[in-house]
């Protein structure tokens, strides 16, 4: 009777922890840092991610911005997209890259945006 309970309680427990539930990674924000560079201009952004979705604020030469992203979530590699206004820009703005999210407390990416160039991101995760 007692080894019948002790194996409905291992199948319980393992069945209990094999239900997929969002990690910390994607229940805190993960805020980033970015330089890039276009036409000798070098631009400068700060960005967050929440779950799929991303936002950044970019500057370069005098024209701000907002940008809004969304991730395709794997394991380690994030390719995302981006559409953003900027201040001295009449038409809308693009972006898109991938993050690099290794084990640990950092993150990488590379990506290109049509107002700010090609840009590296360094990042930190929660």
């Amino acid at each position: 009777m007692l080894a019948r309970f002790a194996i409905a309680l291992g199948i319980a427990t393992s069945t209990a922890l094999a239900i997929p539930q969002a990690a910390n990674a994607q229940i805190q924000p993960q805020p980033w840092i970015s330089v890039g560079r276009k036409n000798a201009e070098t631009s400068f952004s700060v960005g967050a991610r929440f779950f799929n979705f991303g936002a950044e604020l970019g500057t370069i030469d005098g024209s701000t911005g907002v940008d809004l992203m969304r991730f395709i979530s794997t394991p380690v590699v994030s390719p995302y997209l981006g559409l953003g206004l900027y201040s001295d820009n009449e038409s809308v703005a693009f972006s898109g890259g991938v993050q690099i999210r290794p084990h640990g407390n950092f993150f990488l990416g590379v990506g290109y945006h049509s107002v700010r160039g090609a840009n590296g991101q360094v990042g930190i995760k929660f």
